[in-house]
């Protein structure tokens, strides 16, 4: 992944966010190796699914040369906003130069399989990282 941020300033973190959009939960980063994705498909996958997998990949690949190429804007892209929440895919405005379809179902096959929305969108991860917050509903008893 370190190549794409020198040609198109795209991260581990943009390609894996963009997953997130094909349906794919975002895989390790940056471990072993930092800039990188570690996969690790299984083989209770079949065939289909692996398939996808590789379109998923070979379609964020040409996302990221549309960027390298001139294409689209480096700082407001696909993959820089993603992952593209049901919140903002369905509100009034919708401020990116690229369409709802593309952020929401960027290949035909997520229509077939089916959508898992990101209730968020991206965060600050290194805060996160070092500040523990946990959030609990009052109301709720807990035993």
């Amino acid at each position: 992944m370190r190549e794409f941020k020198k040609t198109a300033g795209i991260t581990e973190t943009d390609v894996v966010k963009r997953m997130i959009d094909y349906g794919y939960h975002a895989p390790t980063m940056s471990w072993p190796v930092p800039g990188s994705i570690m996969l690790e498909p299984t083989e209770s996958e079949d065939q289909i699914e692996l398939d996808r997998f590789i379109d998923c990949m070979l379609r964020i690949r040409e996302e990221i040369r549309e960027i390298e190429e001139g294409k689209v804007p480096k700082d407001n892209n696909v993959l820089v906003n993603s992952p593209h929440t049901l919140k903002e895919l369905t509100a009034s405005e919708w401020n990116y130069p690229y369409t709802r379809e593309l952020a929401a179902f960027p290949a035909p096959w997520i229509h077939l399989r089916g959508k898992v929305w990101s209730p968020i969108g991206r965060i600050d991860n290194v805060y996160g990282d070092k500040n523990l917050v946990l959030k609990v509903d009052p109301s709720r008893e807990f035993i």
